[in-house]
């Protein structure tokens, strides 16, 4: 359905992440949201998308479809890519770069296609085709269907702007933040991470309950379209008022580099005063708090030929630590590996969706609370 005054928006999710970013998009109040596969579309108006990229935190990218029209060959896709109303999204003094994909379709070669959208803006409009532009047109052919979408982030939006530190094999904040969501996490409750790497999900709770945008430090590729409008923006940042926290988060680490590194991470992210960083290892850990919460964990896969004895014995441990000191806690477990999940004798509830974690597939096990 087409409303002439707003856009589609298209929130890119982390594959089998789709339903929390749903979820999380209409908790927000975008309108109209329908989770497909690969993300979520919802309708807004500009002010939307800016708002989808400042405090969304399930979202990987947000992209917005410009328009579209049919062409089975390449001298159509000239001639309608050298009509189409660049000059309303587009500034000339801004470097764009373009990427097209063909599937299903007569034209078939992307690369030839993608020449030809190049040239079109050029010659029509004056703007420069750069393949180090920051801002990105898209061009998708489907079926003989051509369409144009922005994307209006730039850098993946799991770069928050406030994290320097980052340990080896690092949980992407977008997919931390919509697994404490499937872990039922709404910021009220304390959460322990006891292998906390350099403090993604402590942090991403923290931010979560003191309600913090989590693009509130950095800057967006929207900025440099014609459709922007830096007062508006500004005021959008401006009215938001962070609230308190009457809840504590946990992180430890046999490694004293990560515990280090988490608790700078967790000063730039402006969460130190709610987060408590400890080198532990995962035999010494106990209830860091009376009120029972979240236990989550991402621990090593054992990727390698034999390190899956020597990890069978780490998760053994992990699970009777939370059996016999935990009672009462919930436990989130991140793992490629359903037998490892199993030697931890917890009793987990059916796994989560297969979620794609940069080519591995990882899957959520969780308890209820531990009795």
């Amino acid at each position: 359905m087409e409303h002439a005054d707003t856009l589609e928006i298209f929130l890119v999710a982390t594959p089998g992440l789709e339903a929390p970013l749903r979820a999380e998009a209409q908790q927000k109040g975008f309108a109209d949201v329908t989770a497909v596969p690969g993300g979520v579309i919802c309708r807004g108006t500009w002010s939307e998308v800016w708002r989808a990229n400042l405090c969304l935190r399930g979202a990987n990218k947000v992209l917005v479809r410009l328009g579209s029209f049919p062409a089975v060959h390449l001298a159509q896709l000239d001639k309608r890519a050298r009509k189409f109303p660049w000059s309303q999204f587009l500034r000339p003094d801004v470097p764009v770069r373009v990427e097209a994909t063909s599937r299903k379709s007569r034209i078939y070669h992307a690369g030839a296609a993608r020449q030809r959208i190049e040239r079109a803006i050029t010659e029509t409009f004056g703007v420069q085709v750069s393949p180090e532009a920051s801002l990105r047109i898209l061009l998708r052919i489907e079926k003989d269907i051509c369409t144009f979408s922005v994307d209006t982030s730039g850098d993946p939006l799991h770069k928050r702007g406030h994290k320097p530190t980052v340990a080896k094999a690092p949980m992407r904040e977008t997919m931390a933040s919509m697994l404490l969501r499937e872990c039922g996490f709404d910021g009220t409750e304390p959460v322990l991470d006891p292998m906390c790497g350099s403090g993604t999900f402590v942090i991403e709770a923290a931010e979560i309950a003191l309600n913090l945008n989590p693009g509130r430090s950095r800057s967006f590729a929207f900025e440099s379209l014609k459709t922007f409008d830096p007062a508006i923006w500004a005021d959008m940042r401006a009215q938001h008022a962070p609230s308190e926290a009457d809840v504590m988060f946990f992180g430890s680490d046999r490694n004293a580099g990560a515990v280090d590194a988490s608790t700078s991470n967790a000063e730039c992210a402006g969460v130190a005063s709610v987060t408590r960083f400890q080198t532990r290892s995962v035999s010494d850990i106990k209830p860091p708090t009376d009120q029972a919460g979240l236990v989550i964990i991402n621990p090593p896969y054992g990727a390698r030929i034999g390190d899956e004895k020597r990890l069978r014995s780490v998760y053994g441990t992990l699970g009777k630590v939370l059996t016999s000191k935990f009672v009462g806690w919930r436990v989130g477990l991140v793992t490629s590996n359903a037998s490892l999940a199993r030697s931890t004798r917890l009793p987990f509830l059916p796994a989560g969706p297969v979620v794609d974690h940069g080519g591995t597939k990882i899957r959520l096990y969780q308890t209820k609370p531990l009795a």
